[in-house]
């Protein structure tokens, strides 16, 4: 049974309101299952998959057993593919995003920098989804596009 659209395995934000239906990215609730899988799907992958395959990730469960048998499906429907089989990565652990005592600095400066401070308390308030939309938005090398709407969105 696939979880309720508001929990975290399966949830979009509104600012990747444009993915919802045509999934043409991967949306962030489902790239925090591939961390915690340990799993890399590609982009290429991602696009070879037809939407209902598609749409069958973005609502996968998240517990444990859920995401194990998420990697495992996730290699059988990659293993023909032209990329070749989707590669296993650790699986992460003790991320910031996953509960640190504070949050990273590069998200304590892009909050700065929008004129939203981001206090501890609002850290701790914050889901593991959020923290882990914050986390990637802003860590070096990533485009930050999506990110002053991000903050808006968990912030507000």
């Amino acid at each position: 049974m696939p979880p309720e659209p508001t929990s975290q395995a399966s949830r979009c934000f509104a600012f990747e309101r444009d993915l919802i239906g045509n999934w043409r990215c991967i949306p962030l609730c489902l790239r925090r299952k591939l961390d915690l899988a340990g799993i890399k799907l590609r982009l290429s992958h991602w696009l070879t998959l037809d939407q209902a395959q598609r749409q069958e990730l973005v609502l996968w469960p998240d517990g444990p057993d859920d995401l194990r048998a998420m990697a495992v499906h996730i290699r059988a429907l990659t293993r023909p593919m032209a990329e070749g089989e989707a590669r296993d990565l650790p699986p992460v652990f003790a991320e910031p995003w996953q509960g640190a005592a504070a949050p990273p600095e590069p998200v304590l400066q892009a909050a700065a920098a929008l004129g939203k401070p981001l206090s501890l308390a609002e850290w701790h308030g914050l889901g593991e989804l959020e923290r882990f939309a914050l986390c990637k938005l802003a860590r070096p090398g990533h485009d930050h596009h999506n990110l002053p709407a991000a903050l808006l969105e968990v912030l507000d």
